[in-house]
């Protein structure tokens, strides 16, 4: 079944996938409480801290995880001002599609076969399990890195109740030259292979609560309204690689948006031209906010 499950993937051009076994990850915990001892968390994870190291915590007859990379890199764009990853249409709601149509394929091969589908809201750690199934090693910056398109991948899995034959992590990381943690506006990127989220511009684009001094600051020191590229465009493992082989997030793009073109949308206009955008989330608000911390930033 795991070669039948490989074959259907790559008709829907996914190169990557990866099985990911069914335990509680012991070794998680332990980064994960500790980020929690130190007040690296963002109060967007999951809080029950069971469910983001046990599987079965989400599905109790869970028998192996299948996790897929999609990538998502089109070139650079010197006049972007939103992230990369935002530049086609919402990936959860493409990659989602995805993991249901291999949920229904492997349904129509398998009796009783169930699955559970997750693309960035799960409860689990995504780029856990992707480096868990083997299909790529940590940056320092945290990122999954892969050598065919580099760091820029989203990640879907899909918690089932099949025993497939689980895959090996890769002994290796990226060359830990520093560049990301030289180049990082907030000092998010602490060298030891932890980050602290609440100095990253990407999270600060996206707070909806009242930004600091210390955010302000931060946010200024870059262009972008939504999301950060920065770690990610200094990496030498993202130098050369290739382009996304997946249509939908070749089709489509925005690279920037304007303030003015923002400002005249009504928050309901707002959520019809953009609703299918991801970095429409967080709503018309918060991207004009931004828009206001960086004209203001000569004041």
């Amino acid at each position: 079944m795991k070669k039948k499950l490989e074959t259907f993937c790559k008709k829907l051009h996914i190169d990557n996938v990866g099985i990911a076994p069914v335990v509680p990850y012991k070794d998680l915990e332990k980064i994960l409480k500790h980020r929690i001892e130190k007040g690296y968390i963002t109060g967007m994870e999951e809080k029950d801290l069971k469910k983001r190291v046990d599987p079965k915590e989400t599905m109790k007859d869970a028998a192996s995880i299948i996790v897929c990379l999609f990538p998502y890199f089109t070139g650079n764009r010197k006049e972007a001002n939103i992230a990369k990853y935002t530049y086609g249409l919402d990936y959860h709601i493409i990659i989602k599609e995805k993991l249901q149509k291999i949920g229904e394929f492997l349904k129509s091969h398998m009796q009783g076969f169930d699955y559970e589908p997750f693309v960035d809201t799960g409860p689990l750690v995504d780029r856990y399990l992707a480096y868990s199934a083997g299909l790529g090693y940590f940056g320092i910056n945290n990122h999954i890195l892969t050598d065919q398109y580099g760091s820029y991948v989203f990640i879907g899995y899909m918690i089932n109740n099949y025993p497939f034959e689980v895959d090996r992590p890769l002994n290796q990381t990226c060359i830990q030259c520093g560049e990301c943690i030289k180049k990082c506006p907030g000092n998010a990127i602490l060298g030891n292979f932890e980050v602290d989220p609440r100095k990253c511009i990407s999270f600060i684009t996206q707070k909806k609560e009242a930004l600091t001094e210390e955010e302000i600051n931060i946010l200024r020191k870059n262009k972008m309204i939504f999301g950060c590229d920065i770690c990610q465009d200094v990496c030498p493992h993202n130098q050369n690689i290739a382009h996304t082989n997946i249509k939908e997030f070749q089709e489509n793009l925005v690279y920037t948006l304007k303030e003015k073109d923002v400002e005249e949308l009504s928050n309901k206009a707002f959520k019809r031209k953009y609703g299918d955008r991801s970095f429409s989330w967080r709503g018309k608000k918060v991207i004009l906010r931004n828009f206001h911390v960086l004209n203001t930033k000569d004041e």
